[in-house]
């Protein structure tokens, strides 16, 4: 009896969302720094590529912080930008044209650049909040992006307690500011994490500590995208390849490139502030990024 109740209920749940129109999707994606969009890079490509959706991205620091990784650019770019007073000078116009470049890869429309400070690496989420960036500035710009093009999805990277104090910030200010808007008027926010076909121990987060809005439903990711899934002539090609090029973009940032080929999976951690409402019709979004566009072809 369980079993059939369970078959009928399946084929409920798949006629609901086979019944729901497919719209191409508008993505914001809300970062702190100029490379943070590399950990949805693939959803991103297939989104704007494949869907034919929309994806604009709002990154928050000017990047200046990322001078101490910058050592093999420096051949590239004649700059010595690992001196602390040079690259905090430079590296905010290289690192805006480097993201301009992974953009134009997976296919960001338009980058808004909020030029807050990159004071230093940490993991107390209120020094940026509190006294590096300007943060009622960036909420009232926040505020009027999202509104102005009224986003289905906001990105932003999982505020897991050992993540870069600036990742934990950007997200704690794009939760916050949408829950300012009606609730009719708020884009379903996302939390992103990565993770490997070999781990064997899961990532446990319910919300950042002191931070009620950032709690997540369920005991895990709702969501994933499979960068790794294999098409093309002999199977040869996946989504890594994209990820890949986005990533060698951004050569003043040299442990980047380190996470070329890295990781199986981009993972979507759906906020209890979105509602029971926006399940179905995140669902349904996943499923259709499941398809493989490409024809087979033979030789």
């Amino acid at each position: 009896m369980k079993k059939w109740i369970f078959i009928f209920c399946a084929t409920i749940v798949s006629q609901h969302l086979n019944a729901q129109p497919f719209n191409a999707p508008k993505i914001l994606i809300i970062t702190a720094h100029p490379d943070d969009e590399t950990g949805f890079a693939a959803t991103t490509y297939k989104i704007t590529k494949e869907l034919h959706g929309i994806a604009d991205q709002c990154v928050i620091t000017n990047g200046e912080g990322g001078y101490k990784y910058a050592t093999l650019s420096e051949s590239f770019y004649g700059l010595e930008l690992t001196d602390e007073a040079v690259g905090r000078e430079h590296l905010p116009r290289i690192r805006k044209q480097e993201l301009l470049n992974a953009a134009k890869i997976i296919g960001i429309r338009n980058v808004f650049f909020l030029d807050q400070k990159d004071a230093h690496y940490g993991l107390d989420e209120r020094e940026p909040l509190d006294t590096t960036w300007n943060v009622n500035w960036v909420s009232t710009r926040l505020k009027e992006i999202i509104t102005r093009t009224k986003y289905d999805y906001v990105f932003c990277l999982l505020p897991t307690p050992e993540t870069h104090a600036h990742h934990k910030a950007a997200t704690l200010l794009a939760i916050r500011t949408i829950l300012t808007l009606p609730s009719n008027q708020r884009p379903i926010i996302l939390g992103v994490t990565g993770a490997s076909k070999e781990d064997t121990i899961k990532l446990n987060y319910t919300q950042l500590k002191n931070y009620t809005e950032t709690k997540i439903e369920g005991n895990g990711p709702m969501y994933s995208f499979d960068k790794s899934v294999q098409f093309g002539y002999k199977n040869s090609l996946s989504y890594k390849i994209i990820v890949n090029w986005e990533i060698a973009e951004h050569k003043s940032q040299g442990t980047m490139q380190l996470a070329m080929n890295h990781g199986d999976y981009e993972q979507f951690w759906y906020f209890s502030m979105n509602g029971e409402e926006g399940k179905i019709k995140c669902q349904k979004l996943f499923e259709e990024l499941k398809s493989i566009p490409y024809k087979l072809k033979t030789y």
